[in-house]
């Protein structure tokens, strides 16, 4: 049983910190809050949250993997606490976790930014993933005489 706790206390922590970095913490947090509250402050263990996600989003502008790693593993220990405290509240917790399992399936955000210098453009750009039955138009009429790089 102690390996199970210890287990979906890990897996808990890994949740919890990986939702800190998206646009679902907002959602979520409060929930987090209450579960491991059981008895103290709400408002306290909220703000230990919101003081881990302000350290995790500075480690991750850092790139700083170790502070990463001490966020996740000291609510990991805490939960773990927790759950030996108080053993029936881990279907509280899994089902905590399958609930907020889907505002973290976006994933991380990512910033792409590209730029386009030199040379004559002749039409737009196009930048993404998946495209698909799409119809790209330059502007350029068919008689329109073709131009190349260092012509008027």
């Amino acid at each position: 049983m102690e390996a199970e706790l210890t287990a979906l206390a890990a897996s808990g922590a890994t949740a919890f910190v990986g939702l800190m970095v998206t646009e679902a913490w907002t959602q979520a947090r409060g929930r987090v809050a209450r579960f491991l509250a059981r008895g103290e402050d709400v408002d306290v263990i909220d703000a230990e949250l919101e003081e881990s996600r302000e350290e995790l989003t500075a480690a991750r502008a850092a790139a700083d993997d170790e502070a990463i790693a001490d966020v996740e593993e000291e609510w990991r220990i805490r939960l773990r606490r927790a759950l030996r405290a108080n053993p029936e509240a881990a279907d509280e917790l899994r089902i905590l976790l399958d609930e907020l399992s889907p505002l973290g399936a976006a994933g991380p955000a990512v910033s792409v930014t590209n730029s386009i210098s030199g040379g004559t453009q002749n039409g737009p750009v196009f930048q993404g993933q998946t495209f698909s039955a799409l119809t790209f138009n330059s502007g350029r009429g068919a008689d329109a005489p073709e131009q190349r790089p260092g012509t008027a």
